[in-house]
């Protein structure tokens, strides 16, 4: 089941959208994120309220297990990706979607949040049956850098801007800067946080989530302002 929204929840999403949604703080969320990640756990993280205005539950991909992935698909909703560094994708040979598509429905990609997409190629682990199974998804994941894989497949690949935050600051690069920050390995899963009815779940019904599940909601400007 999907995030609920309490009336307490509900009141607390009115409070953070009084605020904007976004807003920096002293860097006590960030120092807990960080020892979150560092430890293996997942960590929210919303962008900003001018950008998409989404909050993503962001996994260090080796951490990710079946439990693990049945939580992002069951509480998140959203797409299941891992996002790769720059320079793992240039190592790999990682293209962009859009530049490698001929079709003509690739030829006017505008974004009204950004200038560009980070979708690079979609893979299945070598050893995986359909590949969208929790099992056969979460081999992939946490198995990225260190194992063959195929193409198509059913995990997303998302690569990250060469200067990560100072380039762009999508939860690609955000959720990169996290893992640089608590000394992982640049591979994240990413998973955009959404509502019974399908829209982007609101930054106070993120953190609520967060907190009645002992993790950890950071603001991006949070990130940014420490990390970039």
């Amino acid at each position: 089941m999907s995030p609920t929204t309490t009336d307490a929840e509900a009141a607390d999403r009115d409070r953070t959208h009084d605020r904007g949604g976004d807003r920096a703080d002293d860097g006590t969320d960030l120092d807990r994120a960080i020892a979150a990640f560092a430890e293996g756990s997942p960590v929210l993280i919303h962008d900003a309220a001018d950008r998409e205005g989404e909050t993503d539950l962001v996994y260090p991909a080796r951490a990710v297990t079946p439990a693990a992935l049945a939580q992002l698909r069951n509480d998140a909703g959203g797409l299941v990706c891992v996002a790769l560094s720059d320079a793992v994708a240039t190592a790999w040979e990682l293209p962009f979607t859009q530049n490698e598509l001929a079709h003509p429905a690739a030829a006017d990609h505008d974004l009204g949040y950004d200038e560009r997409s980070s979708f690079s190629l979609t893979v299945n682990h070598r050893d995986t049956y359909t590949g969208i199974t929790d099992e056969d998804r979460a081999l992939t994941v946490s198995e990225l850098g260190r194992s063959i894989f195929r193409a198509p497949g059913h995990v997303h690949l998302l690569r990250g801007a060469p200067n990560l935050l100072a380039d762009r600051q999508g939860h690609t690069e955000l959720g990169l800067a996290l893992a640089a920050a608590a000394e992982k390995p640049p591979a994240v899963a990413v998973c955009e946080m959404l509502t019974d009815g399908g829209g982007a779940l609101s930054p106070g019904d993120a953190r609520a989530y967060a907190e009645r599940n002992g993790l950890v909601y950071v603001e991006g400007a949070s990130i940014i302002e420490h990390l970039g």
